[in-house]
């Protein structure tokens, strides 16, 4: 069996992702093949993510986002939302101190304000303690939705043009990213989906056009640091063309 410090050598030895994105699935299905509540799985899902924003460091990722609430999950049980969330400030007030440690700059992606006040402190003061960090970005997608930030920025735009601070005539990709919530962000060059599952779930639905995607069956709560070694050993495998052609070699 190939150890992980092999694994680690060999992805450092070649060309690196700037940007990983994952859309962390599966946690219900592993409480329930285990007889044990839904909300038992996104406990441990926890650790798994510990060991990936470890080994994401450890391999110099500059950034990672992890979609973390989507603004659809508000559909699921109050109670399965409750323990999500508290679970979330929970590890987020822990893990503080290791972030820092670490040198890990932690932001967020989404509509975080209508989170509740004790929720959204929590989150702030993490995100204004680790902003002179240098090392992995750790971006929480959180009360996300692809679709809403591409409608609010159509319609930040709109009024701005209104108000004349821009001309329709220059707006093109460049400045319509500008007026994402992403703004500052590569765009992601993986994505990794755990569970198995084949869609994109309304995540980064501008930013990911040319996104290299990997799907594994693995259910999050057993996503450890080789599998996220296999991921990004199979996206160094990929050949990038960004829709060109490349030519032949004689």
């Amino acid at each position: 069996m190939v150890s992980l410090e092999s694994l680690k050598a060999k992805i450092l030895s070649g060309s690196l992702p700037l940007h990983v994105a994952i859309i962390m699935d599966g946690n219900g299905r592993w409480a329930r093949q285990r007889g044990l509540p839904r909300t038992a799985g996104h406990r441990y899902g926890v650790d798994a993510v510990k060991k990936v924003v470890r080994i994401a460091g450890e391999l110099n990722i500059k950034f990672l986002t992890l979609f973390t609430f989507s603004t659809e999950n508000w559909k699921r049980p109050k109670s399965e939302v409750s323990a999500i969330l508290d679970l979330l400030f929970e590890t987020t007030r822990k893990e503080l101190d290791e972030l820092l440690e670490n040198n890990v700059k932690l932001i967020t992606t989404g509509d975080i304000e209508s989170l509740s006040p004790d929720r959204c402190n929590i989150l702030k003061e993490a995100v204004n303690r680790t902003s002179g960090n240098t090392g992995l970005t750790l971006n929480l997608a959180l009360n996300y939705s692809g679709r809403l930030e591409i409608l609010q920025a159509v319609k930040n735009i709109a009024a701005d043009a209104l108000k004349g601070k821009i001309d329709p005539r220059t707006i093109d990709e460049r400045l319509f990213s500008r007026y994402l919530m992403t703004n500052g962000l590569p765009d992601p060059d993986l994505l990794i989906r755990t569970s198995g599952e084949r869609r994109i779930s309304n995540f980064f639905l501008w930013q990911m056009s040319y996104t290299e995607l990997y799907v594994t069956d693995v259910l999050w709560p057993d996503f450890s640091e080789t599998e996220f070694c296999k991921a990004i050993l199979d996206f160094q495998k990929r050949e990038r063309r960004f829709g060109q052609v490349k030519e032949p070699t004689r």
